[in-house]
């Protein structure tokens, strides 16, 4: 039998709008009590005696026993979600920034208080990829998980490979449709990306990762020279986050433009759409495909949050839980496309191998083999260059033997 809940929410933006649509169509055995905003002069549709700007009118309500949180402030999140836990609340987060830095703790918290967080909003909008891999994929062994995890990148990048804007308007246009912020660092830089692979890394690999500690590069040095290449080989460009496993002990997390094939099942994700890939190996490739952005699509997967914890589920870590552990290592060793301005830039970002160079007036590329470790160490080296560097997709063979030397180019 499912239980009622008795809902507290923080925040009212898209996403909360989108959820309230959602819960007051539905006939269920629930009720939305108080919701939490900043701003208490802005006109809202709903009653004012729903709103409150004080956080303790929800979090020290015994009535309520279901937190639901949909700020953007990281932090602050943080507060609400940790108290509600410890004080018998169980609660539903759409912030994956919140949930990526403090995965590991808020997962001992819930164990110790008997508490549920679930969080499928936060990572991938409407695609329910977390719940897959705590269910489906809770014994299977997984090669790699990675795909399109951003919605306002991918609609930049549709906007330039398919219609043949520029990366200024392209980005204009999604600010204007709400799709990307002012400052659009979070989802262009691939820090939004990183967010939601180390959370999927938990699940899919039992992994609980810092994201500081994993590289991500973006598109905001994206250039008419580098969409020129990458047509030129018939390639579409995307912001790809990966994380597979090197061998039976080691996974390797990073976040990269990617350029990819035709017949890769990113291909054909466009606009604000995310597409998960899962490499498995009994399973072997599975896709899923949906709407990454937008409140309705969110609000969606957290309505579907709200409903499991109507019967008591919650995520159980299963993968934590096994004796063989994984760790985390960033030395693998992949093919890139670096375009760069400044030659010392090389001298930051040491080649194992050089398959390709170009050199003009204008810019410089060369495509080689390189490890993830010395692009990470290289990163602010490369974007100050105003260099753009993108995965090949390439598999690089004999990547132990590889890295025991590199080479230095030099163009002319």
């Amino acid at each position: 039998m499912s239980k009622k809940l008795k809902i507290g929410l923080f925040g009212f933006g898209v996403v909360g709008q989108g959820l309230y649509d959602i819960t007051v169509s539905r006939h269920l055995n629930l009720e939305i009590k108080k919701i939490a905003i900043k701003d208490a002069s802005k006109k809202r549709s709903l009653p004012s005696e729903l709103f409150t700007t004080d956080r303790w009118e929800i979090l020290n309500d015994p009535e309520i026993n279901t937190v639901i949180e949909l700020i953007n402030d990281a932090e602050a999140a943080y507060e609400i979600v940790s108290y509600a836990l410890k004080n018998g609340k169980n609660v539903v987060s759409a912030n994956k920034k919140m949930i990526a830095l403090h995965l590991e703790e808020l997962v001992q918290l819930q164990r110790k208080h008997d508490t549920a967080l679930l969080y499928e909003g936060a990572v991938c909008g409407s695609i329910p990829i977390i719940r897959n891999l705590e269910e489906y994929y809770d014994n299977e062994l997984l090669y790699a998980v990675s795909g399109i995890f951003n919605g306002s990148s991918n609609y930049i990048l549709s906007k330039v490979f398919n219609e043949n804007q520029t990366y200024g308007d392209a980005l204009r246009k999604a600010q204007e449709l709400g799709f990307a912020e002012t400052d659009p660092t979070l989802d262009v830089g691939g820090y939004d990306a990183k967010f939601k692979v180390c959370i999927a890394a938990a699940h899919a690999y039992g992994l609980f990762i810092n994201p500081d500690d994993v590289l991500n590069i973006g598109i905001q040095n994206l250039q008419l020279s580098d969409m020129k290449y990458v047509s030129e080989k018939g390639q579409k460009l995307k912001l790809v986050p990966v994380a597979k496993k090197r061998n039976d002990n080691e996974v390797s997390i990073y976040v990269l433009p990617k350029l990819v094939e035709r017949d890769d099942f990113l291909y054909n994700v466009e606009n604000e759409y995310n597409g998960v890939s899962v490499q498995a190996a009994f399973a072997d490739q599975q896709f899923f495909f949906g709407k990454g952005a937008g409140g309705h699509p969110t609000g969606a997967a957290v309505f579907s949050d709200i409903s499991a914890l109507r019967y008591d589920y919650r995520y159980e870590y299963k993968k934590t839980l096994v004796e063989e552990k994984v760790d985390f290592n960033n030395e693998e060793v992949i093919q890139v496309y670096l375009r760069f301005n400044q030659q010392r830039l090389l001298q930051e970002l040491p080649f194992i191998s050089i398959d390709e160079t170009f050199s003009c007036k204008q810019y410089h590329y060369v495509v080689g083999s390189v490890r993830l470790a010395d692009i990470f160490n290289a990163k602010d080296a490369i974007l100050a260059d105003g260099a753009f560097i993108a995965d090949t997709g390439k598999y690089v063979a004999h990547t132990e033997t590889l890295a025991e030397e590199t080479v230095c180019c030099n163009i002319d």
